[in-house]
C-alpha cells in the first residue's frame, strides 16, 4: 500500500511556499534537517538521522580467500534494506526503487572512489583477504533517505575496527581485542551525499528534500563528494533542466556541506572512543 497523494490545495500550497523561498519546517531552502549519530555498543554499529529520516549501518569483517583475479586486494559488499518499517511504500522481499539507487551510489561512492584502500585489506596475498560487509537497514523515511544512508556508511566505516593479524610464513593468526587493540580501516578520504530537489519557475533549490517536497520536485540532483572538492558520484533524475553555472553553484554549496558533516563525525568519534576508554578503565 503506498502512501496517499498529497491534495491538490496541499500541493498548491507547497508550491507557492517554495516560490517564495519558504519551507513548511522553517528551514531555509540550502539548509539541512540537523544530523545526528548514535553509536552502539559494537564499533562499526551506527544509526544517523536528518531529522525524522534514521538509517542504521552496521559493519563487520571475515577473513575469506580473494577472487583469483585481484589476489591483493580485499573484498568490500553492501547491502541496503528498506522494509514497511520505512514507509509503507516499501514491501518485504520485493526491492524498490530507492533501495536500489542507494545501493548503487554507495557502491560507487566507496568501493569505485577508493574511499577503504582495499589493498590494506589484505593479509596473505592470494590466500587471505579481509572482507568487510556494510549492512544498511532504514527505519524510518521521512525524506532524502539517500543522503542520510552515504552519511551513515562513512560514520561507520570510520567507527569499526577490525581484529589485529600476525603473519609467520603461511600462518595467519588473528588475535582477539584483549590481546591487541582493533584496527581501523585505511580510509583514503571521506565523501558524503547532498541532494537538491527542483520545483521551476524560478523556485530556488532545496537542499536535503522532505519527503512531501521529493513527491512534488520536478526533478533532483545528488552530489556525491568529499572536502576537497572531488566528486565522486552525480545523478540527476527528473526532467528539470539545469545549467552548467547552477551546477557549479550547488557543487560550492556541497562542498561546504560535506566539510561540516565529516567535521560532526570527528567530533562524535573522538567523544565516544573517549567515552569508551573511560568505560575500559
Amino acid at each position: 500500500m503506498r502512501p496517499p497523494s498529497p491534495s491538490i490545495p496541499e500541493k498548491e500550497f507547497v508550491l507557492r511556499t517554495v516560490q517564495e523561498g519558504l519551507r513548511l519546517d522553517g528551514r531555509q531552502p540550502l539548509e539541512m534537517r540537523t544530523p545526528e549519530i548514535t553509536f552502539g555498543p559494537e564499533l562499526g554499529w551506527v544509526e544517523c538521522a536528518f531529522g525524522q529520516t534514521r538509517v542504521v549501518a552496521q559493519v563487520d569483517a571475515k577473513m575469506v580467500r580473494p577472487p583469483p583475479e585481484r589476489p591483493f586486494d580485499g573484498i568490500i559488499t553492501i547491502h541496503s534494506e528498506l522494509s514497511p518499517m520505512a514507509s509503507t511504500e516499501y514491501e518485504i522481499g520485493r526491492a524498490s526503487e530507492e533501495e536500489v539507487v542507494i545501493t548503487r551510489v554507495l557502491d560507487k561512492l566507496i568501493k569505485r572512489s577508493e574511499a577503504v584502500d582495499r589493498e590494506s585489506l589484505c593479509v596473505l596475498a592470494g590466500e587471505r583477504v579481509w572482507h568487510v560487509r556494510l549492512t544498511l537497514h532504514c527505519l524510518a523515511d521521512a525524506g532524502n533517505m539517500l543522503d542520510c544512508a552515504c552519511f551513515a556508511a562513512m560514520a561507520a566505516l570510520k567507527h569499526f575496527r577490525r581484529p589485529d593479524v600476525e603473519v609467520v610464513g603461511d600462518e595467519v593468526t588473528i588475535h582477539s581485542p584483549s590481546e591487541r587493540a582493533p584496527v581501523p580501516l585505511a580510509i583514503n578520504h571521506a565523501p558524503y551525499c547532498l541532494t537538491f530537489a527542483f520545483f521551476g519557475s524560478g523556485a530556488p533549490p532545496l537542499l536535503d528534500p522532505s519527503q512531501l517536497e521529493e513527491t512534488l520536485a520536478l526533478g533532483t540532483l545528488s552530489v556525491a563528494l568529499n572536502a576537497q572538492r572531488e566528486i565522486c558520484v552525480m545523478q540527476k533524475m527528473g526532467g528539470a533542466p539545469l545549467g552548467a553555472d547552477e551546477i557549479l553553484g550547488l557543487v560550492d554549496v556541497a562542498v561546504g556541506k560535506a566539510k561540516e558533516l565529516d567535521g560532526l563525525v570527528e567530533k562524535r568519534l573522538k567523544e565516544d572512543w573517549a567515552r569508551r576508554h573511560v568505560e575500559v578503565r
